[in-house]
């Protein structure tokens, strides 16, 4: 039985079926994203989406789709299909799709009549080219195979309509054609592994409606350009391969490139090799260092997400290279920063107050899951200069404390994980001494002392974690036992949230398991749901439970009710540390009700949020980092606690 595989039944209901997509990504930041029916929804939706560095930094949708046709005497069936207004769907060729099976790449079963056909899609690894191959299973009589490519040629965050700046032009390739529609785009081209007959006939696929944008306030009417089509005739049992790039390829090596990328993809056959995947695909290049994307679509490359990220996506996968390497990248960048006050041109937000305390948390993590001596030999001395940095003054706006406490201004910028703004002005404005950045201060204080040689250095570190120790849990401690969100000299912010728990499950914390076990209870009550944990009490006035509406209304749900699968990594951390054994089966149940989410929303991966409220439905960007990663982690805190004899979790 397939993990990821879905009838007829489904794909025939496009109310049901619209809402899952799947993505597909190279490694160099392009991916391929539809929905199983291969209606695009989103403006973000494309086969070919990639960067386009000399223009921008975003991703740009070169081919939105393609049309495939099956021609049996004289008479076409379409199995395409777009969406237009009045909620009108043409050409609908999902009603001839029998299967869609998403296990190791994306594979599309038609039945037109007597004729059975497969169309299987890919992105090719480190190159920016989509295959498609299209396999004639079953067929009674001569048949032929017409493609209609259309193009966009625009950014991901724009949307084409029909005008006269675009070049009609195009050159013939071998078996095929290249053209590119405006200048500064690279050259697209489309060739077949088969010899086909081209034939161009400019024209538009006017209207096309993109339903997710519409319901999100944005634009989201599109005209698509269609060139013209290639026909090629398709005999029983052969197979035909459709490969779009932005560089030329010899049709006659597209079999063997194509049999050879397959050999490179692994099987989503379990709710862990899908996180896994998933993980992994986040995982980019750019002029020969490596990185971690933030999320797909829109996401970039980010300071937090990336340390927050790489255990996870790394260590738990057995990728120590990958953690290296990703890590050689994020190192360069935080030490230009903290040395020179140098910002990443690529790794954004590096600036932030935490990002250096996270990236201890980072470097611990290595420790845990390699080794302490080889974290002291690759990173012992980062962590000391980080904490000197802190201890010294130098880091912007993480100011030390007489109490042993950090302290950041966060009343105009936002500044820690929950950064959503308005006017530019942030909508949660966490100001003063923020409860993870003071746990993960603690945290990185004392992993410093176990791992540091030098005694004077030990005695200085360990006078500060005294003045902390007695004072955090005096100050941050609500009446119910739980802890403050945030403190400044006059204040101290009530919100329960989430972010108290790194207090509650870092390795180092000074609160005693009582005082753990009090703040735990009220998260667990407040604010666990079977996708992760809320950002706010359900009890708070400003409480947001959908995220939904417009672009305003979104914000203010983001940090203010939506719930967030990768804050369940640190409260897995937390539960186990106050309960221990005991723990594993409520956290296994917590765990199991991800695995549903592996067919819905994005194929084998977590949505970025999810409502707060029942039936706790995904929303926003197709896939998070951070949301693979800490699932991952949880899982392997999950193993590390089960007893002998428990069943291997993954």
């Amino acid at each position: 039985m397939n993990y990821l595989k879905f009838d007829k039944t489904l794909l025939t209901n496009l109310e049901e079926s619209l809402p899952i997509e799947y993505l597909r990504t190279n490694k160099l930041g392009a991916y391929s994203a539809t929905t199983v029916t291969g209606c695009n929804t989103r403006k973000y939706h494309g086969l070919l989406v990639t960067p386009v560095p000399e223009l921008d930094d975003d991703n740009h949708v070169l081919l939105s789709s393609l049309d495939e046709t099956v021609i049996q005497h004289g008479a076409e069936f379409n199995l395409g299909i777009h969406k237009y207004e009045s909620d009108t769907f043409a050409p609908r060729g999902h009603k001839y799709i029998r299967e869609f099976n998403c296990e190791t790449i994306s594979t599309t079963t038609y039945r037109v009549g007597g004729v059975i056909l497969t169309r299987e899609s890919f992105l090719v690894l480190n190159e920016q080219r989509v295959l498609l191959r299209y396999t004639l299973v079953d067929a009674h009589s001569e048949t032929t195979l017409k493609l209609r490519p259309q193009l966009a040629f625009r950014n991901v965050n724009e949307l084409t309509q029909r005008n006269n700046q675009i070049d009609h032009s195009y050159q013939d390739v071998p078996n095929g054609i290249s053209l590119c529609l405006y200048s500064g785009y690279p050259t697209l081209y489309m060739q077949l592994s088969k010899e086909a007959a081209y034939r161009s006939c400019p024209d538009w696929n006017l209207g096309v409606e993109y339903p997710r944008e519409q319901v999100r306030g944005y634009a989201y009417k599109e005209d698509l350009y269609m060139p013209g089509y290639f026909e090629v005739s398709i005999k029983k049992g052969e197979s035909i391969i459709f490969s779009a790039g932005t560089s030329p390829v010899n049709p006659k090596n597209l079999k063997a490139l194509f049999t050879r990328e397959l050999k490179l993809r692994h099987h989503r056959d379990s709710f862990f090799n899908c996180l896994k995947i998933s993980a992994s695909s986040s995982f980019i290049m750019r002029d020969n260092k490596e990185y971690i994307l933030a999320g797909y679509p829109w996401f970039k490359v980010r300071a937090r997400d990336t340390f927050i990220a790489l255990p996870g996506s790394t260590l738990i996968t057995d990728e120590e290279a990958e953690f290296d390497n990703i890590m050689t990248t994020a190192v360069e960048a935080l030490k230009n920063y903290m040395d020179k006050e140098v910002k990443d041109k690529i790794i954004l937000e590096i600036d932030d107050p935490d990002i250096p305390l996270w990236a201890v948390w980072t470097i611990q993590q290595y420790a845990k899951y390699t080794s302490t001596e080889k974290a002291v030999e690759k990173y012992g001395a980062l962590v000391q200069e980080i904490i000197d940095y802190i201890i010294d003054g130098k880091a912007p706006n993480l100011e030390l404390r007489n109490n042993g406490l950090v302290y950041s201004l966060g009343t105009d910028k936002a500044i820690s994980w929950m950064n959503t703004s308005e006017f530019g002005r942030p909508l949660i404005p966490r100001t003063g001494y923020l409860v993870e950045f003071n746990a993960l201060w603690y945290n990185a204080l004392k992993f410093a002392i176990e791992i540091c040689q030098d005694q004077q250095k030990i005695d200085d570190m360990t006078v500060v974690a005294e003045k902390y120790e007695a004072n955090f849990a005096k100050m941050f401690t609500a009446p119910a036992g739980y802890l403050y969100d945030y403190m400044t000299d006059t204040y101290a912010d009530p919100s329960v949230r989430p972010n108290q728990l790194w207090a509650l499950g870092l390795k180092y914390t000074p609160l005693s398991k009582a005082q753990r076990k009090a703040a735990l209870d009220m998260v667990t009550k407040e604010l666990l749901t079977p996708k992760g944990i809320r950002s706010l009490t359900p009890k708070a006035g400003q409480y947001r439970p959908y995220y939904w509406g417009n672009a305003n209304e979104r914000n203010v749900a983001y940090h203010n009710g939506a719930v967030w699968p990768w804050l369940l990594g640190i409260y897995t951390e937390a539960y186990l540390s106050v309960f221990s054994r005991s723990g594993v089966a409520f956290i296994k149940r917590r765990l199991n009700s991800y695995e549903e989410e592996m067919s819905r929303h994005c194929i084998g991966t977590l949505s970025e949020v999810y409502d707060g409220n029942p039936p706790f439905y995904g929303h926003g960007a197709m896939s998070l980092s951070i949301n693979q990663a800490e699932v991952l982690r949880a899982l392997r805190l999950l193993q590390d606690y089960a007893p002998e004899n428990h069943t291997r979790i993954f």
